[in-house]
């Protein structure tokens, strides 16, 4: 195809289109290499990556639709960073560069970012990047007990990963030496080389399919036209600025999130002035993590149907002073950043509830109750030496907010979007066992529309030595909210089961031998006073067993008979 058509050539935009396509194709398939080929159940289990295509400016031009928010957006932030330090003329086929770098990559050490040239002969057309979290990277694990990243990890700066197609073998050393489980980060790092290499192979196809000598045009034609649409769609909403706040439990202290959102023309502003300040241990957040999950909270609702690109995140501004906890400094502790992160989806719905009221959930659980447990030698815990030594990964979640017109989804990892990890998978690669898996009763908040449950684990090392769990959990001390009348869902709570103690929910603590840990996941908030749910949809609840009779007809004002079915007379006198 050549180049020259008009782009105001109805048969162009066609052609323009078919093309945008089928990129998106291409860095659909990219990611699944990633999964496919990696090591970490994080990654192969869960899809905790991202992937994408960008221009030699470094500006995304199509993402894969697996992935995470938070590593996607950061990411398509990120490549300016490496080409800064490694321009487009010094690179070379066969290529490759990496950091962990918290800042200039996805928030935190555990994420690897690679980024690779693709060459159509001996000419650079693009850049291809992908990040995958890693199960360790050293230091102190993943606990926010850290007081500095130093703490945290293996810091890796920009650095060669691949040159001329050979890994930099030193860089592998290095990075074995440093880790808890070399033979899984290594395995990753490969699959995150694999991954773009797929990637530039599929782009190559669609360009000779296409006569494609670059990617100029058919790039400047997806940003413009993302920018655009982004543009037209917040031109249709209301002009003016809002204020939305929420306390959170944080580390030592309360942390309260504040956001003040601007609609403008073609242009919607998040600015957290009045955000707690950075704190010294491990949940503070980079800005570019803050940019990426407050960006997906804006687009979710304004315009989730335009494909995510720098055209679609060039119309979303996100400031936030220094060294305030969405905007943390290094050397600030950072391994945590996703316990601030996933929480500012619902400070950017609590703005867009008073601009356009109707549209958007009740708060959720939001931050991820990821299981992260580990063993070995010299962890803290007397008798951890005689067992098998481990470090694992699992994400679980919460209850997210019930939804304008529909009830809450039950253990969802919303914002965030990566899958639970299936007990097996966990079960297969440690001496853990989960006795118990289930919702959790009467954790949806009451509602028109209830929020999500959340769900219950049961977790015991069979080996009987004790074993340390890296908690990252909120949601324990302040509840997701309700909202328009709806009731807030459960807080969640994390206990052992035979001493029958309460655990904090941030720090590492170890599960004594032959303990079980009790996890039990907050739920979403409700949407609407609860009396004004249907009877039927509260009898259903009950047939399911998510809801027990007894809360039906407390918060619900619905008496069930024993048949299953709504008693209408003493429901009636309920509701009366």
């Amino acid at each position: 195809m050549s180049s020259t058509i008009s782009a105001g050539d109805t048969m162009a935009k066609i052609r323009w289109q078919v093309m945008w396509e089928r990129l998106l194709s291409v860095v659909e398939e990219q990611a699944q290499t990633l999964v496919r080929t990696a090591f970490s159940t994080s990654t192969r289990e869960a899809g905790d990556v991202s992937a994408g295509v960008f221009d030699l400016d470094g500006k995304m031009l199509a993402q894969a639709v697996t992935g995470t928010p938070g590593h996607i957006n950061s990411m398509a932030r990120s490549v300016v960073h490496f080409i800064n330090e490694f321009p487009v003329d010094s690179m070379s086929p066969g290529d490759a560069y990496i950091t962990n770098d918290p800042w200039m990559g996805t928030g935190h050490l555990h994420d690897l970012t690679v980024v690779s040239p693709c060459y159509k002969g001996d000419k650079m057309v693009a850049l291809f990047a992908c990040t995958s979290h890693l199960v360790d990277i050293g230091g102190v694990g993943q606990s926010p007990d850290g007081r500095q990243v130093y703490h945290e990890g293996l810091y890796i700066p920009i650095l060669p990963l691949m040159k001329n197609g050979k890994m930099e073998n030193w860089l592998l050393k290095l990075i074995r030496a440093n880790v808890r489980e070399p033979i899984q980060v290594e395995g990753d790092i490969y699959a995150l080389a694999a991954c773009n290499e797929t990637g530039s192979k599929r782009l190559l196809s669609m360009m000779n399919e296409y006569e494609l000598n670059d990617l100029n045009d058919l790039g400047s034609y997806i940003i413009d036209t993302s920018r655009k649409g982004m543009s037209e769609a917040i031109n249709k909403l209301p002009k003016g600025e809002w204020t939305a706040s929420m306390r959170i439990d944080g580390y030592e202290e309360p942390i309260d999130l504040v956001a003040t959102l601007a609609i403008r023309d073609g242009e919607i502003s998040v600015d957290f002035t009045g955000t707690s300040r950075a704190v010294g241990r491990g949940i503070n957040c980079p800005i570019c993590y803050t940019e990426a999950y407050t960006s997906f909270g804006v687009k979710c609702v304004v315009a989730p149907s335009i494909p995510n690109n720098a055209g679609t995140l060039d119309a979303i501004k996100v400031t936030a002073p220094k060294n305030t906890i969405v905007n943390a400094l290094h050397p600030a502790a950072v391994v945590a950043r996703s316990t601030i992160g996933h929480m500012l989806p619902d400070v950017v719905f609590g703005c867009i509830e008073q601009a356009i009221p109707g549209v958007v959930p009740a708060e959720g659980t939001s931050n991820l109750w990821t299981i992260k447990l580990g063993a070995g030698h010299g962890m803290g815990m007397i008798g951890s030496e005689q067992g098998t030594p481990f470090m694992v990964n699992s994400f679980h979640s919460g209850g997210a907010g019930a939804r304008p017109s529909q009830d809450g989804l039950s253990a969802t990892p919303y914002p965030s979007g990566v899958r639970n990890v299936p007990v097996e998978a966990t079960e297969a690669i440690t001496p853990i066992v989960i006795w118990r898996k289930e919702f959790r009763q009467n954790s949806g908040g009451p509602g028109r529309h209830r929020g999500g449950l959340g769900q219950i684990m049961e977790i015991e090392n069979r080996e009987g030595t004790p074993f340390g769990i890296f908690a990252t959990f909120e949601r324990v001390h302040y509840p997701p909210r309700g909202r328009a009348g709806g009731s807030n869902g459960a807080k969640g709570r994390i206990s052992l089961q035979k001493e029958q103690r309460h655990l904090r929910n941030k720090g590492f603590q170890t599960i004594p031998a032959g303990e079980r840990l009790i996890i039990e996941m907050p739920g979403g908030g409700g949407i609407g006073l609860a009396f004004e749910r249907e009877p039927n949809a509260v009898a259903a609840d009950v047939k399911a067993g998510l809801v027990t009779k007894e809360a039906a007809a407390r918060d619900y004002g619905v008496a069930v008979a024993d048949d299953g079915e709504v008693d209408l007379e003493a429901t009636a006198t309920l509701r009366a």
